[in-house]
């Protein structure tokens, strides 16, 4: 019987990407804080309006988000999402805090935001393998919290435009993030473009070398397609891997293909082991197919 060969590993999400949920999340809140971050409005009503949906689509929804990408083995995104929560938590707190005439220690406020902004250098490189966009992402969330910085340590508010507009920056990626992780795949092209990696890991060497077997699928496949069932001298295979490959010793390769199920061999009349011709057969045609042609990818 001829099966569907799977090769991957067997993980498989217990949930669907969360990822758009927290950025949406993120988007409103960044939206919420933009009459505050303007100065267009600075009542005690507008600081615990914002404070509200910080708390709700801040921490709320990335909270949500960094929990269900742990449970999907996400561990890069659940660690940023998760954490980014409790900022936005914290931020919640502080503009209630200040709704009420409560003002927060400034040396405290600040050697927090200088973490933040360690842990988030280190983060963008990370992001930079991912995609241009998410190192952009991150970039701007590292430009913010420079300017946080540098407004606590000259007691002034000098950079609280520029600030105003990277968290709409922020905002902004975020959404055109979430929309494509939502859009990209129903709309079935690249409605919101994500450009590629900035960076990229040294591939890992492979354990086990297929190119000699593939070699051997691969001129096989090609007698059948030519040929169908009409077997191949060995000595002729021999003299094509040899060009291919510069090895013919593929011997013991044949008898582990035939012992697989994927491989019929006709044996010598008088040397009982040695083999004369030979050809795929359905499994080995299907098998290639499969793997190499991908049979059953459609994008």
């Amino acid at each position: 019987m001829i099966k569907k060969v799977d090769l991957e590993l067997p993980h498989k999400e217990i949930f669907a990407s969360p990822t758009p949920l927290g950025l949406i999340g993120l988007a409103i809140s960044c939206a919420a804080l933009m009459p505050v971050a303007l100065g267009y409005t600075v009542t005690p009503a507008a600081l615990k309006t914002v404070a509200v949906l910080a708390l709700l689509f801040g921490g709320g929804c990335q909270m949500i988000t960094g929990l269900m990408e742990f449970a999907n083995k996400n561990l890069f995104g659940g660690t940023i999402f998760t954490a980014f929560s409790f900022s936005w938590v914290y931020l919640s707190w502080s503009f209630y805090s200040l709704a009420n005439g409560f003002m927060l220690d400034h040396s405290v406020a600040l050697a927090v935001d200088a973490v933040l902004l360690v842990i988030f250098t280190v983060l963008t490189y990370g992001f930079g393998f991912f995609s241009k966009l998410l190192f952009l992402f991150l970039l701007d969330i590292d430009l913010l919290y420079v300017c946080k910085i540098v407004n606590g340590l000259t007691g002034t508010q000098a950079l609280a435009f520029p600030i105003a507009l990277l968290t709409a920056g922020m905002g902004l990626i975020a959404l055109w993030i979430a929309m494509a992780t939502l859009i990209n795949p129903v709309a079935g092209r690249s409605v919101f473009h994500i450009p590629g990696p900035m960076f990229f890991a040294p591939k890992k060497s492979r354990l086990f070398d297929f190119t000699q077997r593939y070699t051997i699928f691969e001129i096989l496949y090609k007698h059948w397609q030519k040929n169908a069932y009409k077997e191949m001298e060995l000595k002729d295979l021999q003299a094509a891997m040899k060009e291919k490959t510069g090895k013919d010793e593929i011997v013991h390769e044949l008898f582990y293909l035939h012992e697989y199920g994927c491989m019929v061999l006709t044996f010598d009349v008088f040397e009982k082991e040695k083999i004369h011709t030979l050809r795929l057969n359905a499994q080995g045609l299907d098998l290639y197919e499969q793997l190499v042609l991908k049979k059953y990818s459609w994008s």
